[in-house]
Parts: C-alpha cells; structure tokens; sequence
C-alpha cells in the first residue's frame, strides 16, 4: 500500500509569494541637496530707511557739503585780480598787515560760526548745551565718587587708629603687670564690653599714661620691647615715646 505524500509547507518560503521586483535590493534614496546642507543661521537684514529717514539723511548731508564748501570759500584769501583788492592796494594797503589807520584795525577777517540751529542769536547750539550739561554732570558725579572715597578711607584711617591704640593698651597694661609681679589676666570680652553691651572706650590719653608709667617708674618702653637699666640709657636709646617714632 502507497504511502501518503507529506503535505507541502506553505510557509517554509515566502519569497515566491513576492513580486519580482520587490524581491531584488531595496533601492537608494536620493538625497536632496537643499534637505542635505547644513542650516545657516538667520541673518537679519538691516532695514532699509523709510522715505522721511531717507529725506532726513539727505538733508544733513547736503548741508554738510554746503557748509564745508562756504568755509573753504571763506578761509581762501582774496584774489590779486579781485576789485575790491586792487582799490585797497590804491589806497597804501599792504597785504599782510592790518586795516585801518597805521595798522591798528583787524588783520584777520571775523570768522563765521554756521548754525543749521533755529536758537536765536547768542545762544549755542542744543547739541553742544546738552554735551556741556552732560560734562558738568559726569564731572560732579566724579568728584562725589572722589569725596565718597577719601571720606570711607578716613573712616577706615580712623577705625585702624582706634584699634591700634586698644591693642597697644593692652599690651603695655600686660607688660606693666608683670613688671609689678601681679599675675597677667588677659582681658575677657565680657570686661571690655560695658553693661550695655558695648566696647570700653579706651583714648590715645589713657594709653599715653600707662606708656609714661612704664618709662618713668620701669625704665621700660613699649615699643623698644625692652628694659633699660637706667632713666638716662632710656633717653639716650629710645627714639619717642610714640610708636610713629619707632
């Protein structure tokens, strides 16, 4: 008896159930060269001057030129040939020299100031009123800022002055208590601040003092760092009595 034939895998290949042309290489993409190149970045153009900007530009550098043209005119001296030339030499002018009797009047013609300004006559220009209030404004804010700074380094001055003097204080209150054979004690905040809270104040008179005590009854100077052994080897030794002196 014949055996029954397998039963064909339908699934085992799927490439004939494909069109040709879709069972061949997938194809290239083409690129496009717009999509492809590298973004540049935006650029904002400059905008154009409308019709009034336009006219205004216009205006100022026409009369610039005009100006310009009118003091060139003005500073070129006179021609020879000119009339009013050839009467002044008729009449002794020597060019050069000054008008009037024996020279006594101008030799220079007055010079021209052009205002395009609408202000009247002996007044400056705006622009140069507005460039003069804004120097004195910049020159008063300099020296405030000049007065500020010297006032906070005096202040400084005097808070470093105040705290050199405490600290020589305390230093020469130390030295005179060991000299005197007491025990040291180092001054404790809560002493040197008042019931209040606040520091004990303490003068420049209140350490000359305790400085003239130590040179008069030790023979001892502070600011030497030592002892001397007589009041005329401290003399003759020491420079001052103050620390400036050192």
């Amino acid at each position: 008896m014949a055996e029954p034939e397998e039963d064909d895998d339908y699934m085992a290949d799927l490439s004939r159930f494909l069109p040709p042309e879709a069972s061949g290489p997938l194809p290239k993409k083409v690129s496009n060269s717009k999509a492809s190149s590298v973004a540049q970045p935006y650029k904002k153009k400059p905008r154009a001057p409308n019709w009034q900007e336009q006219r205004k530009i216009d205006r100022e550098r026409k009369q610039q030129e005009e100006d310009e043209k009118t003091l060139a005119n003005i500073e070129a001296p006179i021609p020879q040939s000119n009339v009013g030339f050839k009467l002044l030499k008729q009449m002794g002018y020597t060019p050069g020299t000054a008008l009037g009797k024996e020279g006594s009047g101008r030799a220079e013609p007055v010079k021209v100031d052009i205002r395009r300004s609408r202000a009247g006559i002996g007044r400056e220009d705006p622009s140069k009123e507005k460039r003069k209030r804004e120097e004195r404004r910049w020159e008063e804010e300099k020296r405030n800022e000049e007065s500020l700074m010297e006032e906070f380094g005096s202040r400084k001055k005097s808070q470093w002055q105040i705290r050199r003097v405490v600290v020589n204080y305390n230093k020469a209150k130390a030295v005179l208590e060991q000299l005197e054979n007491k025990e040291v004690v180092l001054p404790d905040k809560s002493e040197e601040e008042g019931e209040d809270g606040e520091e004990e104040l303490i003068t420049e008179e209140d350490l000359q003092e305790i400085l003239m005590k130590l040179r008069d009854e030790h023979q001892y100077c502070l600011f030497c760092g030592c002892q001397y052994e007589s009041m005329e080897e401290l003399l003759s030794s020491c420079p001052g009595i103050d620390e400036d002196d050192h």
